[in-house]
């Protein structure tokens, strides 16, 4: 496809079924993008509709299973007690991140910049973030794919001010916390929870339960295994690529 921009200029744009792949992208917190700039795209993502439709898709499958969980064990105090708990951390993701994001850039003001929101203007850090999305649509999109580990971004992340580009580094690091992929969070609030009930069971001299369950130490080991399984393996298979012998000095260049 063929456009003209601006400037004049003849630009040849790919175009092809990118409602599909959007779907796919979304709904299975794959990440990526048809184009290179992501949900940024207008391609991918138009308006600020199919923006809260996206970020409505990023959520819908690991925050119902949640509730699932609940009702298949038949507690379902047990899933909302859960969902609280994913829901306060998304929360306070979200508060922390348009927090700085809306004060903008202090040097910014040092330098007589005005950033505050007025009829005329959206105030705050616009930088790297598209205008029909403005600091909100942006910081709460990206607050939740990086929380959900669903990968996709309407505004550039390095363009961010430190604390909310820090708050997003976090949430990436506890991505299988707060809802997560499809059933990922679910599973990692799981184990937590496990640990949370043995090791309170153990303060107060009571057996550790958990929907009626008793937890012993086969439980836990398995619980302690999937906590430090993804560290082993990053920090092993690390450790195997820089002490690998090379065949040559330009081996990895």
């Amino acid at each position: 496809m063929s456009v003209r921009t601006v400037e004049g200029a003849t630009q040849t744009l790919s175009v092809g079924p990118v409602a599909a792949t959007e779907a796919i992208k979304t709904l299975g917190v794959d990440g990526g993008g048809v184009f290179n700039a992501n949900s940024a795209h207008p391609f991918e993502n138009p308006t600020p509709l199919t923006n809260w439709i996206e970020m409505l898709a990023v959520l819908v499958i690991p925050a119902g299973l949640v509730f699932t969980f609940g009702k298949m064990a038949g507690n379902m105090k047990q899933g909302i007690a859960v969902f609280a708990a994913m829901a306060i951390l998304f929360a306070l993701s979200v508060g922390v991140m348009y927090g700085f994001e809306q004060a903008g850039n202090p040097n910014l003001t040092r330098s007589g910049v005005d950033q505050v929101a007025s009829a005329t203007q959206s105030g705050g850090n616009m930088e790297g973030k598209e205008v029909r999305f403005g600091v909100a649509e942006s910081i709460l999109f990206a607050s939740l794919n990086t929380a959900s580990a669903g990968g996709n971004a309407n505004a550039s992340m390095s363009s961010m001010t430190p604390i909310s580009g820090g708050m997003a580094l976090w949430n990436l690091m506890t991505a299988e916390v707060v809802f997560g992929g499809v059933g990922c969070g679910l599973y990692t609030m799981l184990t937590f929870a496990l640990l949370a009930v043995f090791i309170a069971g153990l303060m107060v001299g009571r057996t550790p339960e958990y929907l009626g369950k008793k937890i012993g130490s086969k439980e836990i080991k398995l619980a302690m295994l999937a906590v430090l399984a993804m560290n082993i393996g990053i920090l092993v298979f690390t450790a195997i690529a820089v002490v690998a012998p090379r065949d040559s000095p330009d081996a990895f260049r």
